[in-house]
């Protein structure tokens, strides 16, 4: 079993201090929302959130978009052979169940990016996503697999092929849902190894393909 999680992802509610804005306050009237039930998305709200710490980061919920949408669509998916999970900057945890069919219009995903951080559970009579408070490392201590590996840029260079083994049985493996920076977790801390895959920077749902199809070629699903 792969278990992929997407770490630190920028993907969180429109913060209480900037929640005032015109900006913020014209989209939520729109919506039919309270400001700070809107998710926050620097394309939108960049006018806003000029004053935020480490503003040049946040607001990314296209990238868990991109990356989720890969992952669910993957043939290790589709054999029953992947678990996939978004940490958010703020330690909230999405569970995401295989048989989550994701929207495909980036709207309607934040649609219902709100709905869950408002309701905790989508649907809410048989989920197929679920909110929790949870850092990564606790994360990643329930999972209990036998390795954890963490994708960063500064960990070491290695081949897709050298990723996975056929042996593998339970893999963890740790990539950045943000577009620039660094993990804002511990990685050191939880991951057995950093692998990096390119000397410049991939993008987190390029990232993802390729750790996949290295799993699915290991594995023999592919």
């Amino acid at each position: 079993m792969l278990h992929l999680v997407l770490a630190d992802s920028e993907l969180e509610q429109v913060p209480a201090e900037i929640a005032t804005h015109k900006v913020i306050r014209y989209l939520a009237r729109k919506r039919g929302r309270k400001p700070t039930e809107l998710i926050l998305n620097s394309s939108r709200h960049h006018p806003a959130m000029r004053k935020l710490p480490q503003a040049e980061r946040r607001g990314r919920p296209d990238i868990a978009h991109f990356a989720l949408l890969q992952a669910l669509d993957s043939p290790a998916n589709l054999v029953g052979e992947l678990r996939v999970y978004v940490h958010t900057r703020h330690n909230r945890v999405i569970r995401v169940d295989p048989r989550t069919r994701l929207p495909r219009a980036y709207e309607r995903f934040e649609g219902l990016m709100e709905q869950l951080f408002l309701t905790g559970a989508v649907p809410p009579d048989n989920p197929l996503l679920l909110l929790e408070a949870k850092t990564l490392e606790q994360l990643v201590q329930e999972i209990a697999p036998d390795r954890v590996v963490a994708m960063a840029e500064r960990g070491k260079r290695k081949k897709l092929a050298e990723l996975f083994t056929r042996a593998d049985s339970n893999v963890c493996v740790v990539i950045g849902g943000f577009s620039h920076g660094d993990f804002l977790s511990p990685v050191n801390r939880i991951a057995d190894e950093l692998v990096s895959l390119f000397p410049q920077p991939l993008t987190a749902p390029l990232v993802v393909s390729r750790v996949l199809s290295a799993y699915e070629q290991a594995k023999g699903i592919l």
